[in-house]
Parts: structure tokens; sequence; C-alpha cells
């Protein structure tokens, strides 16, 4: 049936599979992705949204990169909102509620475009492993396919368990079923596994709940999108998402089901993401609040389901549905489906490189949720990066890897390879060192001239990476040179109550106080005349606000990362013998062999190796 050697195989169509095949493909290997129902490739699993805080840097990065994220979230969106934006731009972070039933379908029909991606829907059931090296996939049909590397993307159905009250059954997804096979082989290859758990809340009919009696939360009058390229425009109409609240009526009649709880009555055992807590467990948890928000999510342009954010649960669907009928606005709440919470396997990600490729068999890479992650964008940006590497890999080319002060993408995956995880994880700005850096504006100019070198963004992102950074230059180059009279600059100052100036200056030094907005350095003459005989697009010009204004900071950064990247330089061989430096402490000498850092950075940041440690190691490498 398959008389043919893929050089990339893809196991799972979720997030990260999608984006995973796209890049091998792309990168120009022949790539086969199976999947257990060909119709839920790019299915959105839980809440209907693309980005937020962090998440949207990691989609404009996935962009920036040749990815398909972007451009899909765009031609999907129902809504745009820049979150953050009273804070400075390290936070703004975009977000989109999305079409549920339009993004999958467009993720079908963006990989089915893609030349050198084939599909086959099947369950992956074992891994065909020669030697320490990966030979191919086996499927429940005992099928085996032949590859030359294979990325595994199982999301939640590695051996998944769904919990609703004390009912359990096997399933990856609601209506779908568990994967098996895999982990029960990987474990015999000597793999260390473990179990977490993630939940999802009840979805609702709309045509029952009272809007009138909620919250409106409207899209951006202006909205962005989050791809650079040409291939999508903002929104010119949006749908509003609610909010309303939980109260303590509704908190009473949800305890009442907590001994029917799988959480608390100890069915469940695997840990939950931290930031994503079900309801149960912020009433458990949050005792003192007196009620928690509930985003109200439409699903689509037309459909009538909604999304109850912020009502995550496991409880029994009747205890579900009593006490959602006592929130404000869903007196009369009709049930699509009950929430339920879902335990899978998932293997510790120090046993990997930072290329995503297993230390244990070569060829193999693993993204997603399969290395304790948790969201889409965290599982998309792994496989674009797994599928890269995969793709590299087999071309037999140099792995392409990213540092923590090039993008948030690169702190993913450090994080993730050199201190492991024991709850699922999730990206916050403030895992990043140098967020002033990882900009979501900025993401083109960090990455796009990186990805084309690897072949994966093509010539017409560089051109247009390309002029819009000549275009921002030359304005802030013109911002420099260029004077304003103290009759033009005074009463804008006098407006914003800022110190008015004596004589003329630069309108860079203008510009630079923080009293003084984009929308007041346009009212000068000969700011207006440079923007129209220019043509410069909003792009354009809020990215050279950005520079304009935080020029010191992004200095400092940009210092405090090179020398990070000067103890990046200094390489740990790859076999090196931790047990011969009996100056190491016990814990770092433990934890070193087993992660088997690549750098002295590296090492500086697995938990448990102290200075003191480094400083051994630097002395070490220096004889």
């Amino acid at each position: 049936m398959f008389d043919k050697e893929y050089d990339v195989i893809v196991v799972g169509g979720g997030h990260a599979g999608a984006e995973a095949a796209a890049a091998a493909a792309n990168v120009g290997c022949s790539t086969l992705l199976i999947t257990m129902n060909l119709q839920n490739i790019g299915q959105m699993s839980c809440n209907p949204a693309m980005g937020g805080i962090a998440k949207g840097q990691i989609v404009r990065e996935i962009d920036a990169l040749g990815g398909y994220s972007g451009i899909i979230s765009d031609r999907t969106a129902i809504q745009f909102k820049m979150l953050n934006k009273s804070k400075g731009p390290a936070m703004w972070s975009p977000r989109v509620q999305s079409d549920r039933m339009r993004f999958a379908e467009e993720w079908r029909l963006m990989l089915e475009r893609t030349p050198n991606v084939d599909f086959y829907q099947e369950m992956v059931s074992g891994l065909i492993v020669e030697n320490g090296q990966i030979k191919g996939v086996k499927t429940s049909l005992g099928i085996q396919v032949r590859a030359k590397s294979v990325v595994l993307t199982n999301g939640t159905f590695l051996n998944g368990l769904i919990h609703i009250g004390d009912k359990q059954f096997g399933g990856g997804r609601a209506g779908e079923s568990a994967a098996t096979g895999i982990t029960e082989q990987l474990v015999d290859l000597g793999f260390e596994s473990g179990r977490m758990k993630t939940g999802t809340p009840p979805r609702v009919d709309g045509r029952s709940l009272d809007f009138t009696r909620m919250e409106e939360q409207p899209g951006d009058q202006v909205p962005d999108k989050f791809s650079y390229t040409n291939l999508t425009k903002p929104l010119t109409k949006q749908r509003s998402c609610h909010m309303t609240y939980t109260s303590g009526i509704v908190h009473e009649l949800l305890r009442e089901g907590f001994d029917r709880s799988p959480m608390f009555n100890g069915r469940i055992k695997s840990i939950g993401p931290r930031y994503c807590p079900s309801i149960e467990d912020k009433i458990n948890r949050f005792a003192d609040k007196e009620r928690h928000q509930i985003f109200v999510e439409p699903e689509g342009w037309n459909t009538v389901e909604v999304y109850v954010n912020g009502f995550s649960t496991s409880l029994p669907e009747d205890v579900q549905f009593k006490a959602l009928r006592s929130v404000v606005g869903f007196e009369n709440v009709k049930f699509f489906r009950a929430g339920y919470a879902i335990e899978y396997d998932y293997f510790p990600p120090t046993q990997l490189t930072h290329t995503l490729e297993t230390k244990i068999v070569s060829g193999l890479f693993f993204a997603g949720q399969i290395n304790g992650t948790t969201g889409y964008e965290e599982a998309a940006s792994q496989g674009l990066m797994a599928g890269i590497n995969a793709a590299l890999k087999v071309q037999e080319r140099d792995p392409f890897i990213l540092k923590r002060s090039e993008a948030y993408i690169g702190v993913l995956i450090d994080d993730l390879i050199t201190k492991g995880t024991e709850e699922p994880y999730r990206m916050f700005t403030s895992r990043a060192e140098y967020r002033t850096l990882l900009r979501q504006d900025n993401a083109d100019f960090r990455l796009t001239e990186k990805s084309y070198k690897v072949g994966l963004a093509d010539e017409s992102r560089m051109k247009r990476m390309e002029f819009k950074k000549e275009q921002s230059d030359q304005l802030i180059t013109f911002f420099k040179k260029t004077s304003i009279t103290k009759e033009e600059a005074n009463p804008i100052l006098e407006e914003k109550g800022s110190a008015l100036v004596k004589q003329s200056d630069k309108i860079f030094k203008l510009f630079s106080r923080p009293q003084i907005t984009l929308e007041d350095i346009i009212k000068v003459a000969s700011v207006t005349t440079y923007i129209k005989e220019n043509s410069l697009d909003r792009e354009v010009l809020e990215q050279a606000e950005i520079q304009v204004k935080y020029a010191g900071y992004i200095e400092k950064e940009k210092a405090n990362a090179d020398k990070l990247n000067r103890l990046e330089d200094l390489k740990i061989p790859e076999n090196f013998d931790y047990t011969k430096l009996k100056s190491l402490s016990y814990e770092a000498r433990e934890k070193m062999s087993r992660i088997k850092p690549v750098s002295i950075s590296q090492a500086s940041r697995i938990s448990g190796v102290s200075p003191s440690d480094i400083s051994v190691l630097l002395v070490y490498m220096g004889r």
C-alpha cells in the first residue's frame, strides 16, 4: 500500500502535527501526515481563540518563520483584540476569537494545497526502531510505513481517559477514541513517561442565553491582524464576546457535587494546568472570593454554539447544569455537551535535545502536549520547529535552533528540555528574560531571515520584511535629522502638560518624551509630508514609534543578551563525563549527566545547578 519511504512521517493532526507537516514539506521533504480522523485536522479542542498574553507573540513568531497558524487565525477570526495596550509594547499581545469550524477547515485546505504532503487516516500503534534509529511506524491494521524521521504529536490521545463525575471512559477527545501502544513501546525503549490532566467547560446553546444581562466585550475599534504577509486583511466586522460572573449560590451548588468529583475523590491523580484551573479547583483554592469571571465566547460567525470560558469542570453533568443555571444570563441555558477532564500520557521533555529530537532514538521527534505543554500556540510552535529539524536531519543539514534572546519559541523549548515540567507548561511574558527584544511587532525582523536561509520562509516574505525594515529605519533617521521649531512643538507640549522648549530641536528628542504619542507627531507638517511622500502604513509608523520610545531599554537588553550569548558559545563536549569533576555537587553531577547541556549557559539554567558548580565547569573548560 505504501510503496515508498517518506522523508518525514508526522503522527497526529492537531496544531503541532499540522505545523510540523507543513514545515517539513515546505523545507522540501516528502511528508506523510497520519491522524485518526482527517476531519479534525487543526481542531480547536478547547476554547475557540488564538493568541493572548505571550501566546500572541508565539503566533507572530510562527508566522515570521513561515508557518500557517497566523494566516489561518486571520482568515477565520470573528474578533481581534490587542491585549495589554495600557502597558509597554513588550507586553502587547494580539488575540483573535476564531470560528472553530472554519479554522479546522482552513487548516485542512492549507495542507491539501501544500506540495509534498500526503495524508492517511488510521491509528499509529507502534514505531519501527532498528539499532536506536527510527525507521517508520506501524498502524492498528498492521500496515508498516517506512520513513527517515518521525514526529510524534499525539496531544491528549496517548491512553487518554475522560472523566465526567463518577463516570470515566477511554478517549482522546469527546467522541474520539484514545491511542494505545506507543507509550508502552517507548517505555520499553527506555523512555520515562508520566500522566497529566487538562479540562474543558460545557458548550451551550447561545439561543438560550440572555446576553442583555451580561457585560459586552467588543473587539478593537481598529483591528489589526496576526500575519505579516499580505495574504490576509484585518476584520471589517466583528462579533462581541460577553462576560458574567459566578456567585455564592453557584459555588454552593458546585460544592454539593464535590464528593462525586474525580478531582476530589482521588480518581484523578495527575496534575492539571496551574493557570487554567477548573471551576471546582478555583472555588476550593480561592474560598475567600465571592465570584469568578465567566467569558461567554461565540464559536463562530453563524453557529449558535457558545464556549463557557472559566467554567472548566469534571463534575457530574447534573451538577454542572444546575450550577450554570444560577449564573446571571444562563437561567434558561441548554447544554450542547457537558464539560469533562481528560488524563493522558506525556514524556518529560528533558529527554529531548534543542531540536526536539529524542536522545534515545535518532530521528524521532516529539512536539506538543506529549512534551507536557498546554495551549494551541505552544503546541504549534513546537510542531513547526520539530518539522523543520526532522527535515533538516534527513537532508543532512545543520539543525535550526532559536536562542532565548531570539524568540519566545526559544525560551519555550529551552525551558522544557533544560528544566522539564511536572505540570502542564504554559508560556508567559515573565518567562522570557529579554521580552523588550521579543515583542509581537518585531517577530518578522527577528526571524524571517533565519527561516529564509533554512528554506521555509519564501522570497516574498523576505522582501516584504526587508522593505518594512528599510522604511522604519529611514523614518527613524528622518526623526533624528529633522528639526521641529518651538512654534510647532510648544502647542503640542502645552496640550500634554510637558515642559516647553526655548529653541528648535530634533523631532526624535521631542518624540522620546513619554507624554508625546504617534498621533501628536503625525500633526507636525514635515512628518505628515514625509509619511505621504513615502506611503508609510500604520505598521511602519508603530514600529518606528516603539524604536524611538524604548531605544534605551532595547539597547540595554541587547547588551545583556550579548553577554548571555557568549556563555552559549562555550560548548560542552557531547559525551562529557561529569562524574570525574568531584568538586561539582552531587545534584549537579546527576542532573547534568541526565540532561547533557550543550553549553555553559544551558547548564546554568538547570534546576539545582548552583553558581559554584558553573565556576567549577568554567575552570575545567578553561583548562
